[in-house]
């Protein structure tokens, strides 16, 4: 018997039985990942685009709102949205307008227009910071951050949550395990010791927060308001208020990551939280699914970042380089479609209708696991709901690890893509965008419903 309650032989019974019908129906699929073997690393554009469920990838043909359609010709409802880059639905309308405005009128300039100015001013009256800078993706946006925050405080050691997650920023690739902190398993080419300057403790733990801090050389703190990668993890009542006050205490700066957690909210766990950040980062949905991300800073920040560029400046020889920024930074189609989301799709009648629906979700989960006796769990935040394999929900990274069975979340995952919905993989992760509806969150209910009484009328799975 495992700790998700279900045996592994009856989980391998009806993974194969899976494989099989995906492998029947899905000929097209098939056939195109045989093809892009011959010039694809693994047969995808992307490597980690081959570790879903399925026995080859499925090739996606179109997507719009909350459905996608692939190459032999069935119909999904999607409830990952790219993993949040898609997370008000797949080409919304003005982000589609918007790509076509732009198009003809240059895509990239290394100069500002006034898209820039009227979406800075967005930001700054969303989120409550009051300057902006635009990266190409998040994982840029928290390197960036960090070496600002190790300009300014003069200190090169990054705090970060276990089992966090922020991009591919290499500062973040650690782990905590009894209680010190190691480089993340599986990482290639790492050529330096990324424990010298980077320390890992677990997150809703004040006294290893106050202790790692106390040391006095850490520059920031990064963190998620609440977990999302490792498996969904909330904060315990008054621990990021904690962060907030600790961080201030021993002269550390706070970064909030919120790429995924601003499903929460409109203006994300920081302004619902009142978080009160240093510097603020999203990522993925700022532009409605075009590649882009931001950080924001407090004025007292904008000032230490002034300075810390002139001591910069007054260290080099000739020309100087900051070490960020890349030439598609902040381009004009980006701008153009973060000014049109954060006005038309990012609203806050979005958030009205994705909030209800994802608390249907989670209210459905907690049925199943009860009509099922199951020692489950389900977290929830915002637009953004997870099952998990444990009884009850977990407060740290380890404890949802530790409650991960990679098996059977791939089976159950497989199952519903036969049935036509995808969940966000590697974790039982579920988002509702502006165009799910009852319907498609009551069916995804009943197909995983469908699942577990197929999965537990195998012979054997309660052994």
């Amino acid at each position: 018997m495992t700790a998700s309650g279900i045996s592994s032989s009856a989980v391998e019974i009806f993974t194969a039985r899976e494989r099989a019908r995906f492998l029947q129906q899905n000929p097209q699929s098939v056939a195109l990942a045989e093809r892009a073997r011959q010039s694809l690393f693994g047969g995808v554009p992307m490597h980690w685009m081959a570790d879903w469920s399925t026995p080859c990838p499925l090739f996606v043909e179109r997507a719009k709102g909350a459905r996608f359609y692939d190459v032999d010709g069935h119909e999904y409802i999607d409830f990952c949205l790219g993993d949040t880059g898609s997370m008000f639905g797949h080409s919304p309308d003005p982000i589609a307008k918007a790509i076509a405005e732009q198009a003809n009128n240059g895509l990239t300039t290394m100069l500002p227009g006034e898209d820039a100015v009227v979406a800075g001013e967005l930001l700054a009256e969303r989120f409550g910071l009051p300057y902006w800078q635009v990266t190409a993706t998040a994982t840029d946006s928290n390197r960036y951050v960090l070496r600002w925050a190790r300009g300014i405080t003069r200190r090169n050691v990054l705090l970060v949550f276990d089992g966090c997650y922020h991009g591919t920023v290499d500062d973040v690739m650690v782990r905590c395990h009894d209680g010190q902190t190691r480089p993340r398993s599986g990482l290639i080419g790492q050529a330096y010791d990324l424990t010298q300057h980077s320390r890992s403790i677990p997150f809703n733990d004040v006294a290893a927060l106050e202790a790692a801090l106390a040391q006095g050389d850490v520059a920031a703190l990064l963190c998620e308001p609440a977990m999302t990668n490792i498996g969904m993890v909330m904060p315990e009542p008054g621990f990021m208020a904690r962060c907030r006050e600790l961080t201030r205490k021993y002269g550390t700066l706070l970064i909030i990551d919120e790429t995924h957690t601003i499903s929460t909210d409109i203006g994300g766990c920081t302004r619902l939280w009142n978080l009160d950040p240093d510097f603020f980062v999203v990522g993925k949905p700022i532009a409605g699914g075009v590649p882009c991300g931001i950080f924001g800073c407090s004025a007292a920040m904008a000032e230490a970042m002034q300075q810390a560029r002139q001591r910069a400046s007054q260290n080099s020889h000739g020309h100087g380089h900051s070490g960020m920024g890349t030439t598609l930074s902040a381009n004009a189609l980006a701008m153009h479609c973060m000014r049109a989301n954060l006005e038309q799709v990012m609203t806050q009648a979005a958030y009205d209708h994705m909030l209800p629906l994802a608390r249907r979700l989670a209210d459905g989960f907690r049925s199943l696991i009860g009509k099922h006796d199951l020692q489950w769990s389900v977290t929830e935040l915002g637009a953004r709901s997870e099952f998990q394999f444990c009884a009850v929900p977990p407060k740290t990274g380890a404890q949802a690890e530790a409650a991960f069975h990679d098996e059977l979340q791939m089976a159950l995952h497989l199952y519903l893509i036969n049935r036509g919905i995808l969940i966000t993989p590697f974790h039982n992760m579920t988002l509702c965008c502006p165009s799910t509806t009852a319907e498609d969150v009551d069916k995804l209910i009943s197909m995983l419903d469908q699942a577990i009484t197929e999965l537990l009328a195998i012979p054997g799975a309660r052994e």
